[in-house]
């Protein structure tokens, strides 16, 4: 039987989307307010599990059953393309989820927990019967959360030996998972002549591009205006103030963006996105100062 090659698992895995529960598994590590010393290992494990594992597995699920649209909107990836023969996409995806229970289990309960919560909404955003993706609201809801809150409860779990985040940090966590529903929708523009074909109701095919965009921009600003007020209740002026200026540039860039969102939507992930995640790393030190 034919085997994929090693560049093709690569790219079926896509190193590049594991930064963002990676990052939001530290931001839950400095909002825990402990100090790392002696924690290095399961902070690591917690890292590569969030990014290397569960996220990879993810995608390696998602291109599985996404490989009938892939042939329409980008035919060049690993399986619709042939470089991923038979059912070697499956197989992976498979073999991951065995790989990342494996490694959850080491990092103890909670983090085993949270893998497992991971890898069924990974399975349920694209597999059937439920296929959340088939609509943009409950789909991009179950990335979010599993791409930015799950990682960062999971960060400051592992951190607090096992006990459940601070309220505040669930808070600021769920706060950014909802933020990340935006994120979701950004990602969903490059596929709309596949979506629209295969039935897939995602936010742009169903709004259209410009109502899709103005969606995606409330849904990313709203989240962060609370956090800016939350930042201020808690005595955490400096934080705040940080929080909002990156809000203020994000808002500049969201103006180009919604002028022309089809051509943007690529270039907005790479110049906005980084702005909102870097303010959940500013929320975190801010959380740290209050719970420490």
């Amino acid at each position: 039987m034919q085997r994929p090659a090693l560049s093709a698992i690569a790219e079926l895995l896509k190193p590049i989307t594991w930064f963002p529960p990676m990052w939001a598994f530290g931001c839950g590590v400095v909002a825990s307010g402990m100090h790392p010393e002696g924690r290095w290992p399961v902070i690591v494990a917690g890292v590569l599990l969030a990014g290397p594992f569960v996220c990879a597995t993810s995608q390696a699920v998602n291109d599985w059953f996404d490989r009938e649209v892939d042939a329409i909107n980008e035919p060049q990836r690993p399986i619709p393309s042939g470089r991923m023969p038979g059912h070697w996409g499956l197989y992976i995806a498979l073999i991951w989820t065995l790989l990342s229970l494996l490694l959850a289990w080491q990092i103890g309960v909670v983090g085993f927990l949270a893998a497992v919560l991971g890898l069924v909404l990974a399975w349920a955003y694209s597999a059937p019967p439920l296929r959340l993706k088939r609509n943009g609201w409950w789909g991009n809801a179950a990335c979010g959360l599993c791409y930015e809150g799950l990682a960062w409860i999971t960060g400051a779990a592992v951190m607090a030996m096992g006990q459940w985040p601070d309220g505040r940090s669930l808070g600021l966590a769920l706060l950014y998972s909802l933020g990340a529903h935006g994120i979701m929708t950004l990602n969903d523009f490059k596929s709309i002549p596949g979506d629209r074909q295969m039935g897939i109701r995602s936010l742009p095919v169903m709004l259209g591009a410009p109502g899709a965009a103005q969606v995606a921009c409330a849904v990313m600003a709203v989240p962060q205006l609370i956090v800016i007020g939350l930042l201020m209740q808690w005595g955490q002026g400096g934080h705040a103030t940080a929080v909002a200026l990156l809000l203020v540039a994000q808002g500049i860039l969201m103006r180009r963006f919604m002028a022309e969102p089809l051509l943007r939507a690529r270039w907005y992930s790479g110049v906005g996105v980084p702005l909102y995640v870097s303010g959940m790393l500013i929320s975190a030190f801010a959380l740290r100062g209050v719970v420490t």
